[in-house]
């Protein structure tokens, strides 16, 4: 089943202003050359309450680093620049990945906390894969404001409002955070009214050549949408949020017999991943065979950055695909 990728353009217009009639040409020189404030200056001093809960004020933001992974693709959107990050964790797909003036701060498993330090930031916005270095990274810059993105009460649409919301006040991007707030809503009710309730899906995480269950309550990749479009699931069985799914027999997700699979594929993140697609992994199996979703191609596969991503945009992607998935049944 071939799908329709979304591709969001953002259109920056300039306008240029005349001089009046009453101004000599030295007074219009005078104007060309005047430059708008700075970011910094322009934003700063603002005062949030980050996710955590905590007041914070930013002084400036001369040197920033991100990171928490869902963010960077609205950072690169919105212009924002950055003097440290993991670019490790980063979609091949942003341009941010690869600029070398970005200290590389690695990934979660292995931090280099003395770039943090050569960066000397005057604001860190840490989260997500991060969140457990938080410590590290205040000990590491004492003197920078820190806003702390991590609020595990909330559900993930929620989570990807209020963060969202939270970016566009730090950087002073509030209409750019609403338009990305706007066009996710308008997916989840594109997909709500594409999905017929008949319909059952089971969400599916592949990784190093395995076929695993992702459950809808709480499963890696699938579960979010389970809850934003109330997709009936076709099979039930308790689960956690492995990022490699949960190994139940392949029997068993054959027995389900859904009619929609939706699916995560882990390695398709990681440039150096020789593990098979996942949708090749699922039609090429024996026991999957029989399953209305395999002899109908009624098979969805997430953007093969997703498992990097995650942010509200790639979320926004999936459901308005779906949404087009499900009229296609």
């Amino acid at each position: 089943m071939s799908v329709p990728r979304i591709a969001k353009t953002v259109a920056l217009g300039a306008v240029a202003l005349l001089a009046l009639a009453g101004c000599s040409s030295a007074d219009a020189a005078d104007k060309a050359d005047e430059k708008a404030p700075a970011a910094s200056e322009a934003n700063f001093p603002v005062t949030v309450t980050d996710m955590a809960g905590n007041e914070v004020t930013i002084e400036s933001a001369d040197s920033v680093i991100v990171t928490d992974n869902r963010l960077f693709r609205l950072v690169s959107d919105w212009g924002i620049e950055l003097s440290a990050a993991p670019r490790s964790l980063m979609s091949s797909e942003n341009p941010l990945v690869d600029d070398e003036s970005i200290l590389d701060l690695g990934t979660h498993a292995e931090p280099d906390f003395e770039k943090v330090v050569e960066a000397d930031p005057d604001l860190i916005v840490n989260g997500y894969r991060y969140s457990g270095h938080s410590e590290d990274m205040q000990k590491a810059a004492p003197d920078a404001a820190f806003v702390d993105m991590t609020n595990e009460e909330l559900s993930v649409d929620e989570y990807l409002v209020e963060s969202v919301t939270l970016l566009g006040e730090v950087f002073g991007k509030q209409d750019e955070a609403k338009s990305v707030i706007d066009d996710f809503h308008a997916a989840v009710d594109a997909a709500k009214e594409a999905y017929d309730p008949e319909v059952s899906v089971m969400g599916l995480v592949t990784s190093a050549n395995e076929i695993r269950y992702s459950n809808p309550a709480d499963g890696r990749g699938s579960s979010i949408f389970f809850n934003l479009v109330g997709l009936t699931p076709a099979l039930e069985t308790e689960g956690s949020s492995n990022d490699k799914g949960d190994d139940i027999s392949i029997e068993a997700i054959a027995e389900s017999n859904p009619d929609f699979l939706l699916v995560l594929d882990r390695e398709a993140a990681f440039a150096d991943s020789d593990s098979t697609p996942a949708l090749e992994l699922i039609n090429t199996s024996t026991a999957l065979a029989p399953v209305p979703a395999v002899k109908n191609e009624a098979i969805y596969v997430m953007p093969a950055d997703f498992y990097l991503t995650e942010d509200i945009v790639t979320y926004t992607t999936v459901l308005d695909e779906l949404a087009a998935a499900f009229s296609s049944l």
